[in-house]
């Protein structure tokens, strides 16, 4: 016995099906890419202004805040919170990376 469909049909439906998730799985990837590099253009300015007014790279304070909201968020979206503060955790030591290197290059 095999986990195959019975039937060509059968079989041509369901790769129809995986082909129809795995293009929306595509267009999320493609809009989650466009929003980081965004989010970089943007993280990017901050750095350069941060180190143009001698302001410290990190700011524990706004990073608790925002793990925390979007922890909360993650919750509300029925999405595991742990990943979510993995995820945004990646995201802002990036930008902190970046603002170290936009600090260092203002010297």
């Amino acid at each position: 016995m095999t986990d195959q469909p019975d039937t060509p049909s059968a079989a041509a439906a369901s790769d129809a099906t995986l082909a129809a998730y795995r293009k929306s799985i595509d267009n999320f990837d493609a809009a989650l890419i466009h929003i980081l590099a965004e989010r970089f253009r943007i993280t990017q300015a901050v750095g350069r202004h941060k180190a143009a007014n001698a302001l410290p790279p990190a700011d524990p304070a706004r990073e608790a805040a925002q793990i925390a909201r979007l922890r909360q968020l993650a919750e509300d979206s029925d999405l595991d919170p742990e990943f979510s503060e993995k995820f945004i955790r990646f995201v802002i030591d990036e930008v902190i990376r970046h603002h170290n290197r936009a600090g260092s290059s203002a010297d």
